[in-house]
């Protein structure tokens, strides 16, 4: 398949990914997780991209960087490499270590930016371990000393460190998701349909017969977590008329 190219963001703001190869391991001990940290600090040493937020979790990466200089496609292949060289070096693993190339979203709004960040620092949530009292993300810095992380654009924006514990107890609004409407992988778009469906107590087999207000409104939160037409069409049985016309209004 032939890669598009990647979204230009007018802010220079990114929500970056990486993801193990066949979602196997990044991260076998914290000796791991410092030495991405250090790769990356020193990648972005002497630029002028700076790092707002990250999240480091066992097989995959979060980063929201803000790069004015369209520089993000070399600073992201040089952490990789490096520490693709080091991990296979120490490890005796032959092969990719990253799953494919890395994943980029164009920040555009204030709205989402602080959104994105909270979405990162929440990633440890969903393996029941609260963000405050998760080593490997930048939330500490947010509410304590910062050491490695800009946290002045986002504090400047949401008013000050209160605030920002507040905004982020209050739990990701799901309008927002890291990947484009019909690039998420099957057992993404599970995920999200466990999240979706289960706090509404429903079945996707139900979807169907439920009334077209709430069908519609549930096609809506559905594209807007990631899935295109065609998946919600496959995974619900609905007509794509039906489910295109539902996203649009």
């Amino acid at each position: 398949m032939v890669r598009g190219p990647r979204a230009i963001s007018n802010s220079g703001y990114y929500h970056v990914m990486l993801r193990g190869a066949g979602r196997q391991l990044l991260f076998e001990n914290d000796v791991d997780k410092r030495t991405f940290l250090r790769y990356l600090t020193e990648a972005i040493a002497g630029t002028k991209t700076s790092l707002i937020a990250w999240c480091l979790m066992d097989n995959h990466v979060h980063l929201l960087l803000c790069d004015p200089q369209n520089s993000l496609a070399g600073l992201m292949h040089s952490v990789s490499t490096r520490f693709a060289l080091y991990f296979n070096g120490k490890s005796g693993h032959v092969g990719p270590v990253f799953q494919g190339r890395f994943k980029s979203k164009a920040i555009e709004t204030n709205e989402y930016l602080l959104q994105a960040v909270r979405y990162i620092h929440d990633n440890p949530c969903e393996l029941g371990v609260s963000r405050d009292s998760y080593q490997w993300s930048s939330y500490s810095e947010y509410v304590g000393d910062s050491r490695i992380t800009d946290v002045a654009p986002v504090l400047e924006l949401i008013g000050g460190k209160e605030s920002f514990v507040g905004f982020s107890a209050a739990g990701r609004d799901d309008s927002y998701t890291p990947y484009e409407s019909g690039r998420l992988s099957e057992s993404e778009i599970s995920r999200v349909l466990r999240r979706e469906l289960k706090d509404r107590g429903i079945d996707v087999g139900e979807i169907k017969a439920l009334h077209p207000n709430r069908r519609d409104q549930i096609f809506r939160r559905l594209h807007r977590c990631g899935l295109s037409v065609r998946q919600i069409e496959r995974v619900t049985g609905v007509g794509r008329k039906a489910i295109t016309r539902a996203v649009r209004q």
